[in-house]
């Protein structure tokens, strides 16, 4: 595996992009895909090959070290790596996105990998989804994605309605047709935010899994990395493992996430569910010094009490008490 790259945070975008530019240099290549996006390759092994789409702003923010999170990856795994990086929101809606997975696919160059995964989450989802069809037999992990911002057929979704007239019809262009080639396709998202779950559902096929998370909200793809939900979902994927209990427990890694966990105590207090907020909160104060989940569980605590309920004693006092009577 090469020295892990990290790139500063005081780079222009500019600036950051030349930085690339001399890594694929050195290591691969890397090189403009018309005017609003670039390719970066990094060659590593033959033996995985990991494709990952970006935003720049994505990409910058997808690690500690400055580089994108499917790059991170690659690295800790010493994989090859492909990325598509993307100067604004274009969906990789451009022919000339087009024309460079026609050249890879011409170039049989998915075919020297014994094993290909894409990744994306959102837009880069949707493009993680959509251009896969270049790599038959891929494996797929896409967080959030959007099935097509095709207005006959998702008119619902009013986020983006600056992309309403962009094609979504032609080449690469509806991503759920797109996984037919997939040897396996894992399709992660909150199915209580109502606008991603109603594009999930657009994902049909016996090779595709729905792997539900709740209280993700809107950054459910960001903070699925920032907790490192994502490196072992994609280090299976990689390794030709990777199963919905595979992805289930890596995810489990959010119970020890405070974003997510306030996510879930905002649910549960604005539902006034009294006893689940104590529990959750309890729960969290076990494991956390968290100021926040303190003030509810007392709140929680006095409101039961004024209705003459309490909580059974923490687990942990349970069994102690059953095996050390004397403490009784």
């Amino acid at each position: 595996m090469s020295e892990l790259v990290t790139l500063s945070d005081q780079l222009t975008d500019e600036e950051w992009l030349s930085e690339l530019a001399e890594i694929g240099e050195d290591r691969g290549y890397y090189e403009p895909v018309g005017d609003r996006h670039g390719a970066l390759f990094l060659d590593e092994s033959l033996d995985t090959l990991l494709v990952s789409f970006d935003t720049i702003p994505s990409a910058r923010a997808g690690s500690a070290s400055g580089i994108p999170h499917g790059m991170l990856q690659a690295e800790l795994n010493g994989w090859s790596h492909l990325s598509l990086i993307a100067r604004d929101r274009s969906w990789f809606r451009d022919p000339a996105v087009y024309g460079y997975f026609d050249r890879l696919v011409d170039d049989a160059f998915f075919e020297d990998f014994d094993r290909v995964v894409f990744y994306g989450h959102g837009m880069c989802g949707y493009a993680a989804a959509a251009y896969s069809v270049a790599a038959p037999g891929a494996t797929v992990v896409v967080v959030s994605p959007q099935a097509t911002l095709d207005p006959d057929i998702a008119p619902w979704d009013d986020r983006f309605v600056g992309m309403r007239r962009t094609n979504f019809t032609d080449r690469y262009g509806y991503a759920p047709d797109m996984l037919d080639a997939a040897e396996k396709a894992f399709v992660i998202y909150d199915p209580l935010e109502e606008l991603d779950a109603m594009h999930a559902t657009l994902f049909r096929g016996t090779q595709i899994e729905h792997i539900r998370s709740r209280f993700g909200g809107a950054r459910l793809g960001t903070d699925l990395q920032a907790m490192n939900a994502i490196g072992p979902i994609l280090k299976a994927a990689g390794d030709g493992t990777l199963t919905r209990a595979v992805a289930f427990k890596a995810l489990r890694r959010r119970r020890d996430y405070l974003p997510y966990l306030r996510n879930l105590l905002n649910r549960v207090h604005v539902d006034d569910r009294l006893w689940l907020t104590a529990l959750l909160c309890r729960t969290v104060l076990s494991r956390k010094n968290a100021p926040r989940f303190r003030h509810h569980l007392e709140l929680s605590e006095h409101k039961l009490m004024m209705q003459g309920r309490s909580l059974p004693e923490p687990r942990l006092k349970r069994s102690a008490a059953s095996k050390f009577p004397e403490l009784n």
